[in-house]
C-alpha cells in the first residue's frame, strides 16, 4: 500500500496526480476462503482489517451486496461519543472513541476526526438531575461528561433559543468534549484500503442468497452468492438493518426490529455551530458539517420498515424540533434527505456473539449506534471470530442475554441515540 503523506502529494502534484494507486482491488471470489464476512459496510471491513492486522487471519473475503459504502455506513449524522450511563455501554464505547482518536495514524487515511464536543440539553430540574446521574456514571467509568448551566451553555451555544417564552425552556445540559465528528466516507474508505493492502478481498456487486451446512453437524461450510458458491470455516454477519433477512436464510431468527432512521443536511452556511447538540424531549439534533451543511436527525420512524427513504411524519417532527432548538434556522433550506435501516434489540443494545449455527457469528442490533461503534466493533468482532470466545468488552451482548433475562438495557439510558 503506497502510503499518503505531504510528500506524495506534493510529487503527484507535480506530476498531473496520473501517479495514484487504486484504493483496493476489486477481485474475483475465490472457491474457498478461511473467513468469510457478509456485509461491506463500517464494521465488516473494520473486522476483515483487524482480522488480518492483529490476529494474523488474512484469507478473508468481505462481501457487499451493493457497494463499498452504499449503505447505513454513507446514510448517517457521523457522529462519535461514549457517553452511556451502563457499564458494559460505556466500556465499549469508550473503547471505540479511543481507537477513533488514532485512526486517521492507524489506516494512513485523514477520517476528518472533528472533536467539537456533543452537548445534550435539559428542559427541566428533573431532566437535569437525570442528566447528573448520566454524568456521575461516566465518571465512575472513567469517562469524560460534565454539567452545565443555562449562563454556561448560553456562552458555549448561543445561537440556541433562550427566548424566555420558548416551548421548551434551555434548563442547562451535559456536555462530553472528546465527542464530535467523523466523515463517514473516509472511515469506510480507510478500512477498505487497509484491509486489501493485507491481502483481504473486498467483493462488491455479490448478494448472499444462501448457507452450505454440514448434514451431521450443522456447521456453516460455505455461502451461495449471486456470483457462485463460495466455502469457508467461518461466517461473520454484519449487515446492519437486513441481519435478520440474512439471519433467515441461515435459517434461524433474531430478536431484532429493523426501522428506518432519517436523517437531513441544509444547503451550505457560514460557521455557526461548532458543536453537537441534542434534545431528548424534543427528540432532533443537529451539527454543521466541514461543507457548511446543517445536518440533523431525531428518532426512528414509527414502524418497522426497509424504505430507506422515511416517513414524512418523522421528517416534520426532526425539523420541527430542530427550528424550535434554533429558531433561525426556519429560513435555512433543506439540501437532501436520506433513511438508513437500523435493527434494534428490546435493550436497544447489540448483539456480539456466537449464533445458533455452529460458525456463523452475529454483529448487529447497533440501532441507532453503529456508526460510533465501528472501530470498537471491528476490534470485539474480529477477536471472537478468531479465538472463538467473546471479547471481555462484549460479554454482556450475546444472544443469551434474552434467555436469561440479562438485558443491558440502554433504552433506559442517555436520551436520545445519534
Amino acid at each position: 500500500m503506497k502510503r499518503y503523506s505531504a510528500l506524495a502529494l506534493a510529487r503527484q502534484a507535480i506530476a498531473g496526480h496520473d501517479g495514484w494507486p487504486q484504493a483496493w482491488r476489486s477481485p474475483e471470489p475465490k472457491p474457498r476462503y478461511g473467513v468469510v464476512i457478509i456485509g461491506g459496510g463500517g464494521h465488516g471491513l473494520a473486522t476483515a482489517y483487524y482480522l488480518a492486522k492483529k490476529h494474523g487471519i488474512r484469507d478473508v473475503a468481505v462481501i457487499e451486496k451493493g457497494w463499498i459504502g452504499g449503505g447505513n455506513s454513507g446514510r448517517n449524522t457521523t457522529i462519535v461519543r461514549s457517553d452511556y450511563f451502563y457499564a458494559a455501554s460505556a466500556a465499549f464505547f469508550e473503547h471505540s472513541l479511543k481507537l477513533y482518536e488514532g485512526l486517521s495514524r492507524e489506516l494512513n487515511f485523514n477520517i476528518m476526526l472533528s472533536q467539537r464536543g456533543s452537548l445534550t440539553l435539559s428542559h427541566s430540574r428533573h431532566e437535569a438531575d437525570f442528566q447528573r446521574r448520566v454524568v456521575n456514571a461516566m465518571r465512575l467509568n472513567g469517562i469524560d461528561g460534565e454539567m452545565m448551566t443555562r449562563d454556561q451553555v448560553r456562552e458555549f451555544c448561543p445561537i440556541l433559543n433562550f427566548a424566555p417564552d420558548a416551548r421548551f425552556p434551555i434548563h442547562g445540559g451535559m456536555i462530553q468534549r472528546r465527542a464530535g465528528t467523523v466523515r463517514h466516507d473516509a472511515v469506510v474508505w480507510g478500512y477498505a484500503r487497509a484491509a486489501d493492502a493485507l491481502g483481504v478481498d473486498i467483493i462488491q456487486n455479490c448478494e448472499v442468497t444462501g448457507f452450505r451446512r454440514d448434514p451431521a453437524t450443522g456447521a456453516v461450510t460455505g455461502v451461495e452468492t449471486t456470483r457462485g458458491e463460495i466455502a469457508c470455516d467461518r461466517v461473520g454477519l454484519a449487515t446492519a438493518g437486513h441481519s435478520t433477512v440474512v439471519a433467515e436464510r441461515a435459517g434461524f431468527r433474531l430478536p431484532l426490529t429493523s426501522y428506518a432512521l432519517q436523517a437531513f443536511v441544509s444547503e451550505p452556511l457560514k460557521p455557526v455551530l461548532d458543536t453537537v447538540i441534542g434534545s431528548s424531549v424534543i427528540n432532533s439534533y443537529a451539527s454543521q458539517s466541514d461543507k457548511g451543511g446543517i445536518v440533523a436527525g431525531g428518532g426512528i420512524d414509527a414502524f418497522p420498515s426497509y424504505a430507506q427513504r422515511g416517513s414524512p411524519a418523522t421528517a416534520e417532527k426532526v425539523i420541527a424540533g430542530l427550528v424550535e432548538l434554533i429558531p433561525s434556522f426556519s429560513r435555512i433550506r433543506l439540501l437532501r434527505q436520506w433513511a438508513g435501516i437500523v435493527d434494534y434489540a428490546r435493550d436497544s443494545s447489540p448483539i456480539i456473539g456466537p449464533s445458533p449455527v455452529p460458525g456463523i457469528f452475529l454483529n448487529c442490533g447497533w440501532g441507532g449506534g453503529g456508526f460510533k461503534a465501528i472501530p470498537g466493533g471491528g476490534d470485539v468482532f474480529a477477536h471472537l471470530i478468531a479465538t472463538g470466545t467473546p471479547h471481555p468488552l462484549t460479554r454482556a451482548f450475546g444472544l443469551h442475554r434474552f434467555r436469561e433475562a440479562a438485558l443491558v438495557d440502554e433504552a433506559a439510558a442517555a436520551g436520545i441515540e445519534h
